[in-house]
């Protein structure tokens, strides 16, 4: 007799129970299409009812969700939409996990099940030739895999993606689908438990795992003591410390394509595009606007949580405020200062004391000063800063390039207090950079681990001695590389 197959369901093959939460709606479907069309119906008849876009009609009545929109047209309805989707992966991240018993349950909790990502102004199909507009995701995912299915290969088997500006190719259909939805942002799968959605079921289970408890996990990051159930969820959580990529602007590196998008918007651009209905306000995102509004509410939108104080203020900082003003002496001091071990109980405090007393500047490039956990429980400068390997021979060659423009003179380089740098690749090829007070001495290597080398930046006499010992340290650099088994382009 053949054996019985194993094989995981498909998820077309998933039983759907998609029920509304809508108010007091118990209603259930097992279709995408009747579901969504049946919250399509509380939307209209909310807008029938309140045709002067009363704060009723804004806000979304979804349990546990609490969004109010801020547009008069299609960010409610957006929104709704995007719950239902939403659901939709709930009930496959629940079919999955009943396919897994071992892997256990969330136990986050139950209160962000239902809070959804803030939707864009709709989603837009930049796919070559076509710019579709549609509002409900469920239908554009489909809409964009569409493409995918019906995209003729070359003579050589090959796909190319036509999304705008993407030159990505592929020899199979099933690579293209997965590459789009790095395009799209597509989720796979969410956690019926907490809500959190995820690109894949791997990534779902990696969440699943975080919450192993103490004793179980036993592989720790050296950088932040943060421990983790399985090796490979301490590898993707330390390329979080290392920055790969350098500001086109300024000295700044950050980890990730996303973080460095995010520092230019913020550091180097005045765009504000989203303004205030009610005043001349204007700010760069989203969040920011929702806070702004808050202060044109007649109730207030922050409560002291200290026993006894009824203060309520309309302004996040105002509260603040009020808490640095009338609570700071019932804090514990967090924040300690690495160099005369005076404590602080907020980290604006120690940045103040650690620039007027030390004379500390920010480090290269980077707006602020960062604070790490020690095992005493205060929070210190961080010191270190990671960056690849790459990334380090990158900011070399700028150097070494600004040497040759100028004068063949013997020079010193200038390192502030928080701007010494001192580089180690670690195991995901990457190096780290210590902001110390004090940077005399020679390019020097070290063994500090066996997975780690440390390089030593500090002054030189001569550009031709510089040049030399940057060959020395790139020249060691790729042979520890490839002593760990990476590859140094």
């Amino acid at each position: 007799m053949a054996p019985v197959s194993k094989r995981a369901p498909r998820r077309e093959e998933f039983t759907l129970e998609l029920a509304c939460e809508w108010g007091t709606c118990q209603e259930t479907f097992d279709g995408m299409e009747e579901y969504c069309q049946h919250v399509e119906q509380h939307y209209t008849a909310i807008e029938s009812e309140c045709p002067d876009a009363t704060e009723e009609l804004l806000t979304c009545l979804w349990r546990d969700c609490g969004f109010c929109s801020v547009e008069l047209v299609g960010e409610l309805l957006r929104h709704m939409f995007f719950h239902c989707y939403h659901t939709k992966l709930k009930q496959w991240g629940l079919a999955v996990l009943k396919g897994h018993p071992e892997m256990g349950n969330c136990s986050v909790g139950l209160q962000n099940r239902n809070i959804i990502p803030e939707t864009q102004e709709s989603f837009l199909c930049l796919w070559e030739h076509c710019e579709t507009n549609m509002d409900n995701p469920e239908w554009f995912y489909r809409h964009v895999e569409m493409h995918a299915h019906c995209l003729e290969a070359n003579e050589e088997s090959i796909l190319f993606c036509g999304w705008k500006d993407c030159e990505a190719s592929f020899k199979g259909r099933f690579k293209l689908r997965e590459h789009m939805r790095s395009h799209t942002q597509e989720k796979l799968v969410a956690c019926p438990t907490c809500g959190g959605m995820f690109a894949n079921n791997t990534k779902f289970f990696d969440h699943i795992r975080r919450q192993t408890s103490i004793e179980g996990q036993r592989f720790q990051c050296s950088h932040c003591s943060k421990r983790f159930a399985t090796e490979r969820l301490l590898r993707d959580h330390m390329r979080n410390h290392v920055n790969h990529y350098k500001c086109p602007l300024c000295d700044m590196t950050c980890p990730s394509p996303s973080s460095l998008r995010n520092h230019i918007k913020f550091r180097h651009s005045n765009e504000k595009p989203y303004r205030c209905d009610y005043c001349e306000y204007s700010c760069k995102n989203l969040i920011d606007l929702r806070k702004h509004l808050d202060t044109h509410s007649t109730e207030p939108a922050y409560r002291c949580d200290f026993a006894d104080c009824d203060y309520t203020t309309r302004s996040l900082h105002s509260i603040k405020y009020h808490y640095k003003r009338v609570h700071e002496g019932d804090y514990t001091p967090r924040y300690k200062c690495h160099v005369c071990e005076q404590c602080f109980t907020r980290g604006n405090n120690l940045t103040a004391h650690l620039r007027k007393k030390h004379q500390f500047k920010w480090p290269s490039g980077h707006p602020r000063f960062r604070y790490k956990e020690h095992e005493d429980g205060f929070m210190r400068l961080q010191l270190i800063r990671y960056e690849s390997v790459e990334l380090t021979e990158q900011l070399m060659q700028e150097r070494q390039g600004e040497g040759d423009s100028s004068e063949a003179a013997p020079q010193t380089q200038c390192l502030q207090p928080g701007e010494d740098s001192e580089e180690a690749p670690d195991a995901d090829g990457s190096s780290e950079v210590d902001m110390r007070e004090d940077g005399e001495g020679d390019y020097d290597m070290q063994d500090t681990h066996e997975e780690n080398t440390e390089l030593i930046l500090t002054n030189v006499t001569s550009l031709e001695t510089e040049a030399t010992r940057e060959d020395s340290v790139m020249r060691r650099l790729q042979d520890t590389a490839q002593q760990l088994g990476m590859e140094v382009v």
